[in-house]
């Protein structure tokens, strides 16, 4: 019979790529990982693994396995779910990921939430990147994570993790409105193309319109600009949002918190992009441009576990979060 921690190894190696991957997420030694994938191929009675060079690639057979694991695993996590579900009560750890800008807007009212329904939930928050929430999630490492991605940086269809659609919003360009960062003449181009320019606090009058990313973000195709870490999506977002409007940013900043973007643009540093949720409040000196890009919102947990009581409590509070920021003027609207 088939084991199933080993086919679990199987499919870590088969979505990191390699056999250190493996054993530095699950905290076993390459050795150790390489033994029990060999006894998983003694086990199979067919090759699942072959060298290429200094990686380990799967066999078609290797990759069907993965498929089984996928199926396998989904229905522990179902199971799991229903037994915890059959207990009195909620309670327990509660390891919950999120972006920063989520940390600080969706993510404390959604603790306050599950303080008031479920004293005896203990959450503990951690802040990652949305890129690596699949490997935290297989990993045990967290529970439930806030995750996004935007317009050109799709997210990666993955079997391991469910989502529930929490949020759409758009993008915005920010750009210093004394004009260290941009030109007079550039600020008033945008304008003339349609752009809407917002000063802090004022509110969105339309979305954006067919204008293209070329007339929004050509008056700073020379500016430096501000972006997300080297690796994150939005590091990726911003860089082809950029390329799609004909130029390659100059990158001078690398920054993961909107709030520190947005003080880095008051500063007359540059100009980047904030997603709605963080563009208000905006400190002076700052304008901001509504552009055609959204970014998507979600709550991720492991594929199969969406029915355990504290991972739906989480979602419930999260998306109760979300409703009373729209409710009280916040610019943030939930998807169709």
């Amino acid at each position: 019979m088939l084991d199933v921690r080993r086919l679990h190894l199987l499919r870590e190696l088969d979505r990191r790529g390699t056999i250190a991957a493996v054993a530095e997420a699950l905290t076993f030694t390459a050795s150790a990982v390489s033994q029990q994938l060999g006894v998983l191929e003694r086990e199979a009675g067919v090759p699942l693994l072959e060298r290429s060079g200094r990686r380990v690639i799967l066999t078609p057979a290797g990759r069907s396995l993965v498929a089984h694991a996928d199926a396998v695993l989904n229905r522990l996590e179902q199971a799991a779910a229903e037994l915890a579900g059959a207990r009195d009560g909620i309670g327990g750890p509660l390891r919950i990921g999120t972006f920063p800008s989520g940390g600080h807007t969706i993510v404390p009212a959604a603790l306050a939430e599950l303080a008031r329904r479920h004293p005896a939930l203990e959450p503990m928050v951690r802040e990652i990147d949305s890129a690596r929430v699949s490997d935290g999630l297989r990993a045990g490492e967290l529970d439930v994570a806030l995750v996004h991605d935007y317009d050109f940086v799709p997210a990666t269809p993955d079997t391991t993790v469910d989502e529930v659609p929490l949020l759409e919003e758009p993008m915005y360009l920010v750009s210093h409105a004394g004009g260290e960062a941009m030109s007079a003449g550039g600020a008033e181009a945008m304008r003339a193309g349609g752009a809407e320019a917002l000063r802090p606090g004022e509110a969105a009058a339309k979305s954006g319109s067919g204008d293209t990313l070329a007339a929004l973000l050509g008056p700073c195709a020379e500016v430096p600009w501000i972006t997300a870490r080297d690796g994150t999506t939005g590091h990726a977002m911003a860089v082809r949002a950029c390329q799609a409007a004909g130029f390659q940013p100059r990158i001078r900043h690398q920054v993961n918190d909107f709030r520190t973007v947005l003080a880095l643009v008051a500063a007359g540093q540059g100009a980047g992009f904030v997603p709605e949720m963080a563009a208000v409040p905006s400190p002076a000196g700052v304008m901001l441009t509504k552009l055609p890009l959204f970014r998507r919102s979600k709550v991720a947990f492991r594929a199969g576990s969406g029915a355990h009581p504290a991972i739906a409590a989480f979602v419930a509070a999260a998306t109760t979060a979300v409703d009373v920021m729209a409710g009280s003027g916040g610019r943030v609207r939930n998807p169709a």
